[in-house]
């Protein structure tokens, strides 16, 4: 079933008004941003919607494995499913801007594909050995302590009996991310734009490496981050869209450039890896991302999602038929407060329709 969810931001919001208003829209899914630096905590904010809310979905959007111990982070997020009735799911990346604000680049692929394991044992209810769990900084190991008897793993030993398992939603751009996570989450969200053909290749990565690992599509969902921008004026549409594109475009060439690219895209991507401005992170409203110029808009109209509802429809339309089943659109929520009525279009016109399709 296609699920349509709102992409998290620093001001996403926790009252309860808030949260049955989005619910009503009929959005599936709220993302909560969790980078400590830029954002409120993701925990909080979900605990308010849970409360408020009966119906929709709520992930972090998303967390990563180095600002908060692993069985912390599986914790929280059982304790949103718990409260929820079964509506959490738990979003993860390798780490941004939360571990850029500390000053640390994205966790290596091993430490992630290790960190993803173990969260899936966790949220499992299962249990892992201290000594494949790791260190937990400074602190030395329990067996210098005198004591009769001791834990030997880490385990959520309060889960409730028949509490069903917080789904593992993995944040992926690059091919050996995308390949380590197919055949683990039940989950998988692409960030590489709104390019059928990047759509494609993303897709055909992740569908190999469930079948390397002897798995079929059977218990896997594929979705998709997308800049979305939708106003009847197209001139609108661009300017914000130009702004907007910039962070999510990030991931596809923050640490080389990855997945098919033309020349132009190529061009621009070069651009935001050499340019771009991470003390503008999280500003929804800041116009200068790129130190050296800016992107082209014809690069900004292929990543992102422009124009008319009837454009954006068509566009996300020739999107899931690839075999998407999931949208966290980036945009609405965040549109700019003079745009009225007009700020509403994508909830009213084209969620909707892509629901009714």
């Amino acid at each position: 079933m296609l699920e349509i969810w709102r992409a998290g931001g620093s001001n996403t919001g926790a009252t309860p008004e808030l949260a049955r208003a989005i619910e009503a829209e009929g959005w599936d899914g709220q993302m909560f941003m969790d980078s400590q630096c830029l954002s409120a905590d993701p925990y909080a904010q979900m605990g308010v919607w849970a409360c408020s809310t009966e119906r929709i979905r709520m992930s972090t959007g998303v967390t990563n494995p180095l600002t908060r111990n692993l069985a912390v982070t599986a914790g929280a997020a059982a304790t949103i499913q718990a409260i929820s009735g079964g509506r959490a799911v738990l979003g993860i990346g390798r780490g941004d801007s939360a571990l850029a604000y500390l000053g640390h680049a994205p966790v290596s692929l091993k430490r992630f594909e290790q960190a993803i394991g173990h969260l899936q044992v966790l949220l499992s209810g299962g249990e892992v050995p201290f000594e494949d769990f790791g260190s937990a900084g400074d602190a030395p190991s329990i067996h210098g302590m005198s004591m009769g008897n001791r834990p030997e793993g880490v385990r959520l030993k309060w889960l409730p009996e028949g509490l069903p398992k917080v789904p593992l939603d993995i944040a992926v751009t690059g091919p050996k991310v995308i390949a380590m996570s197919a055949p683990v989450a039940e989950r998988v969200t692409f960030s590489v734009g709104a390019e059928p053909e990047r759509m494609q290749w993303a897709l055909d990565v992740a569908r190999a490496a469930r079948a390397e690992a002897g798995l079929d599509e059977t218990g896997i969902s594929y979705g998709a981050q997308i800049v979305i921008v939708c106003h009847p004026d197209e001139e609108t549409a661009m300017e914000v869209a130009m702004h907007m594109a910039p962070p999510l475009a990030r991931f596809q060439t923050m640490q080389g450039q990855v997945g098919p690219a033309d020349a132009a895209a190529s061009e621009n991507l070069g651009k935001i890896r050499k340019g771009y401005d991470m003390t503008e992170h999280g500003n929804v409203a800041s116009k200068e991302r790129i130190v050296g110029g800016a992107l082209s808009p014809d690069f900004v109209k292929r990543f992102a999602v422009v124009g008319a509802p009837e454009q954006c429809f068509e566009r996300l339309r020739d999107l899931l038929a690839l075999g998407l089943e999931r949208i966290v659109a980036v945009g609405p929520g965040f549109y700019p407060a003079d745009w009225g009525d007009a700020a509403g279009l994508f909830a009213k016109d084209v969620l909707p329709a892509l629901k009714a399709g």
